[in-house]
């Protein structure tokens, strides 16, 4: 008996440009406002209170611990040795206009040869932005997370709720009089709706798109000072976006993510034992399977596993499909 290996892949309605495979989707999911993102923070300290799990030997804990304990007043000159101690990495992202004693949650990474972190307490560190100023001060419990039975990373923690902002990033959001959106998918036509969407619904030429990714919208005078209330309109506008077909390919597992509306056009495949040909042709005998012309790769696929093909093999023909121009798809191996 033949065994056949089934490719796992799944399938999403592809997106062409056919209007009638267009989807609507409102702008806030299309669109990112400049300005309006978190930022990371990052920093070094010491967890301690371990159970003889951490670091054997480490210069940057020995050197932290004795200025903390200089300001203590306790001048230490001989080396501090504890396994109790392990040197972290802690990082954290500054939300969008965070004020001034906000909490956020803080992740702790082992950086020295800690064997774990479980039970371990982060002492005051500071967290700082891109521009070398401290942001925001984090300390506290770590948790190592996980479902009891899973197995679980335990050089790294999450301190949730364990950093305070401590600095504001000075931005001005109210006062603006232009407003710049960017696409998260760049893509002239989908730019080119939102202006149009824009200017309609706002009732003027307030909207501008300057390339596939960039659309500059000048401030109603009805909205002045008052952009919060603006921005809550236009990101529930509606538009049909157009985004471009793509195949992604695990090599790894043998999974394909495909549109499953994208066509193939007419062509010839040898590979290996298969043989099968793509035409609009039906008489033709010179191959084993013949598949009708603007097959969609869904058919396309379940023809491959009916000969028995194996992921490689798909994950092949793919590949020289698209060079070949019969497949008009970008394709992402990860």
């Amino acid at each position: 008996m033949r065994c056949f290996l089934i490719l796992s892949i799944i399938f999403y309605s592809g997106l062409t440009i056919s209007k009638s495979m267009n989807r609507s989707s409102k702008i806030k999911n299309l669109v990112n406002i400049k300005g309006v993102r978190s930022n990371p923070l990052v920093g070094y300290g010491i967890v301690v209170g371990l159970n003889g799990t951490g670091d054997s030997k480490s210069e940057v804990a020995d050197i932290a611990m004795k200025k903390l304990f200089k300001k203590l007043g306790l001048n230490l000159k001989n080396e501090i040795l504890s396994k109790n101690i392990a040197t972290v990495l802690v990082t954290a992202k500054l939300p969008e206009f965070a004020r001034q004693g906000q909490k956020i949650d803080i992740k702790v990474s082992s950086i020295g040869d800690a064997k774990s972190l479980s039970g371990g307490n982060l002492l005051v560190t500071p967290l700082k932005g891109g521009d070398g100023k401290i942001y925001a001060i984090a300390n506290g419990s770590l948790s190592l997370g996980g479902k009891s039975g899973e197995k679980k990373i335990s050089t790294v923690g999450l301190i949730p709720n364990g950093g305070f902002v401590e600095r504001e990033i000075n931005f001005k959001f109210d006062s603006k009089k232009s407003i710049r959106l960017s696409l998260k998918n760049p893509d002239f036509t989908t730019a080119a709706r939102i202006q149009e969407v824009l200017n309609s619904e706002l009732g003027g030429l307030y909207a501008k798109a300057k390339d596939s990714t960039t659309i500059d919208l000048i401030v109603p005078p009805i909205y002045t000072s008052n952009i919060v209330k603006l921005i809550a309109i236009i990101e529930n506008f509606s538009v049909v976006s157009e985004t471009r077909a793509k195949i992604v390919i695990n090599e790894r597992t043998g999974t394909i993510v495909a549109g499953g509306d994208i066509i193939l056009k007419p062509v010839a495949i040898s590979h290996g034992d298969l043989n099968i040909e793509i035409s609009g042709d039906e008489d033709t005998t010179k191959s084993i399977y013949n598949i009708e012309k603007r097959t969609k790769l869904k058919e396309f696929v379940n023809s491959l596993n009916s000969f028995g093909a194996k992921p490689d093999d798909i994950i092949s023909i793919f590949q020289a499909l698209k060079k070949s121009g019969s497949l008009d798809s970008d394709i992402e191996l990860i």
